[in-house]
């Protein structure tokens, strides 16, 4: 079975930090190109990050400078490490994966999801 395990979303105050990560498992074809989404409540999904296994990472200006978006060892885990959280980064995070490409083709895998909230 193909998937994409998050974990780690929770509950955090203004200014805090939280941790993602997100493990791929039981894939036939590599993906060079993995990211995070989010979705919070009455507003589209949007990307967050994205990083390709040679390193290269994309960010969204809203969270430039405060989250970091990396990958494990074996290159089938991902990372986001969120820092400075403030109540607009509240939403649902997604892993997504390119499965057989790199980042010039669209986001095929997804994962369940994992919400993170922010208080004031």
């Amino acid at each position: 079975l193909e998937q994409l395990v998050e974990s780690g979303g929770g509950s955090v105050e203004v200014g805090g930090s939280l941790s993602l990560s997100c493990v791929a498992a039981g894939y036939t074809y590599s993906s060079y190109c993995k990211g995070w989404y989010r979705q919070a409540p009455g507003k589209e999904r949007e990307e967050v990050a994205r990083i390709e296994t040679d390193g290269d990472t994309t960010y969204a200006d809203s969270v430039k400078g405060r989250f970091i978006i990396s990958l494990g060892n074996a290159k089938n885990t991902l990372y986001l490490q969120m820092n400075s959280l403030q109540p607009e980064d509240t939403a649902v995070y997604y892993c997504a994966a390119v499965v057989g490409g790199y980042c010039d083709r669209p986001f095929n895998s997804w994962g369940q999801g994992t919400q993170v909230t922010v208080s004031s």
